[in-house]
């Protein structure tokens, strides 16, 4: 039965994603323009990220934010307000349409429609060594969203999110293709409310940039503690 709605999976993603590459040409040619006049820099941002089994694959953004944003202020974390987010990324972000061009990544199988976040590739820390919980978000391909972003996105914390990913993970088994279809109107349904967008600061952070290091090593000591009966 897993075979079957793995095969169905896959059928659904290219045929989603197939039409809606088509039918997203004008948004493909208002964006790249706007992107261009907007700000200095390539209208496509991509960066490495981790998927099944811990594969690196190049995921696709419209660019939102300056060139080699990653290694300025917050890295990694995005907060309200953030200096680095481009006039018309902002508008992206908002209505998370700088995630359209993963629609790319879904068709050349990459990743999936749904499916748990692809990280960034050194996110978590060295992915041989995370403990259970973390790598079984792994078993499965990556999603452009998944239960954890259709049930909290940003508000959930790293911990959180890889509990809705393993959910993910175990509900698929027995729902399939239907489980996929459910999570894609929630899915919708939040980035129509625009709720949750941004990452919640760390208590007691003097900064922003000091908030996103006490995160940064907050996840990766989490994903690596040792697995329960250890």
């Amino acid at each position: 039965m897993l075979q079957l709605n793995l095969v169905l999976k896959r059928i659904f993603d290219i045929c989603l994603s197939g039409i809606s590459i088509i039918v997203l040409f004008p948004v493909w040619i208002v964006v790249s323009i706007a992107i261009k006049f907007d700000s200095k820099g390539p209208i496509i941002f991509s960066q490495k990220r981790r998927t099944k089994d811990g594969k690196i694959f190049e995921m696709y953004k419209f660019r939102s934010m300056v060139v080699d944003a990653e290694k300025m202020g917050t890295g990694l974390f995005n907060y309200a307000n953030d200096p680095r987010v481009t006039k018309v990324g902002r508008f992206l972000r908002n209505t998370s349409i700088d995630e359209l061009p993963q629609l790319f990544n879904v068709f050349k199988g990459d990743i999936s429609i749904v499916g748990p976040r692809p990280c960034v590739s050194y996110e978590l820390g060295e992915y041989e060594t995370l403990n259970k919980k973390y790598k079984k978000r792994f078993q499965v391909k990556g999603g452009i969203t998944g239960l954890a972003q259709a049930r909290g996105r940003n508000e959930n914390s790293w911990d959180e999110k890889v509990t809705l990913d393993n959910q993910y993970i175990d509900e698929f088994k027995e729902k399939g293709i239907f489980l996929d279809v459910k999570i894609i109107i929630e899915t919708i349904a939040k980035v129509f409310k625009k709720s949750d967008i941004y990452e919640e600061k760390v208590d007691g952070a003097k900064s922003s940039a000091e908030s996103a290091e006490i995160a940064k090593k907050e996840i990766i000591r989490i994903a690596h503690l040792p697995d329960d009966g250890e």
